[in-house]
């Protein structure tokens, strides 16, 4: 019988990140997103999530909910029966990226959520092309909806996140690593690091996307999720 997949969104995002795969998907397995906003730290979401989800599962995260996806597999190894990692980082934060979340957060405080977050994706996050109007118009409204101290509380538990290296080296969970190759925030090199961390990982780069290739390529992710998925399980 095939795993449930539980879908863990990037910050500011809700479900609807994954709305294409979700359409596609949910005929052929169970599918749930989890959301990443309940919490201050990343074990803390982590911690609240694994009382919520399925006993085991396939678990696919993208941005920070890839982070929170390692952490539950630190946490639970044993629940996750395949690890799908797009458009993350496994590292710590930097001081100076941790640094520049300070005026963010004074300026979400403000009220000027939409134009912190219009600053902070027009150099990182999308490929050019006809879609990037239409995504990026989604990205808002998820984030509008979310609120402010959602974005307080994903910033603070970003400053704070651990290197989860170790945690990618212990890993024997059939795993995808994919991203974006316009993905200026998680670059295509962090990602074959990763892939190389994770023993038989597979490395997927997505040439016409950015950071959210659900979006941008849906098709293509699909594909991938569904290879991912039919991956013969490893046995422990």
């Amino acid at each position: 019988m095939i795993e449930p997949l539980v879908l863990l969104p990037g910050m500011m995002c809700d479900a609807r990140l994954f709305g294409p795969q979700i359409a596609e998907l949910s005929s052929e397995m169970p599918v749930m997103v989890a959301p990443v906003s309940h919490g201050e730290r990343i074990e803390e979401i982590a911690s609240n999530l694994l009382g919520a989800l399925p006993a085991r599962f396939a678990l696919a995260g993208l941005s920070m909910g890839g982070i929170v996806a390692m952490e539950i597999l630190r946490r639970a190894p044993d629940r996750v029966s395949r690890l799908a990692l797009m458009d993350t980082n496994p590292l710590a934060e930097t001081p100076v990226v941790a640094a520049n979340r300070e005026p963010q957060i004074v300026k979400v405080r403000s009220g000027r959520l939409i134009e912190v977050m219009r600053d902070e994706m027009k150099p990182n996050y999308l490929a050019p092309g006809p879609q990037r109007a239409d995504v990026m118009a989604l990205v808002m409204d998820m984030a509008e909806v979310l609120g402010p101290e959602v974005f307080i509380r994903q910033s603070r538990a970003l400053q704070r996140r651990r290197d989860q290296q170790v945690t990618l080296r212990k890993c024997r969970a059939p795993t995808l690593v994919l991203c974006g190759a316009h993905d200026a925030l998680c670059p295509v090199k962090r990602h074959s690091f990763m892939a190389e961390l994770i023993p038989g990982a597979e490395l997927r780069v997505i040439e016409e996307a950015g950071h959210l290739p659900t979006l941008e390529t849906p098709g293509e992710v699909t594909a991938a999720l569904r290879d991912w998925m039919r991956m013969p399980l490893v046995l422990r």
